[in-house]
């Protein structure tokens, strides 16, 4: 069964760094990251926890937040995530 949802996703590591990513299941999508089976960027940091997420209508409007998102600063990201 193919989602109608698309999500941005952010995910924090266990080295306290964060991962931005793009999914249509947000569960599975963490699941793979926690086993080892997610983006090599989270294989050796793990456990990863989901700090945040957004759904959108369209694949194009999700990947576009995410790619916006991994422009800003650390500082900058974390403010977003807290409505700021």
């Amino acid at each position: 069964m193919v989602s109608k949802y698309h999500y941005f996703y952010v995910v924090r590591c266990k080295d306290n760094s964060l991962y931005a990513g793009y999914t249509t299941d947000l569960c599975r999508r963490v699941r793979q990251h926690n086993n080892g089976q997610g983006a090599k960027y989270t294989r050796a940091r793990r456990p990863v926890a989901l700090m945040y997420f957004e759904v959108y209508a369209t694949k194009q409007d999700a990947m576009k937040k995410e790619y916006a998102f991994k422009q800003l600063t650390r500082k900058n990201k974390l403010q977003y995530m807290r409505g700021e």
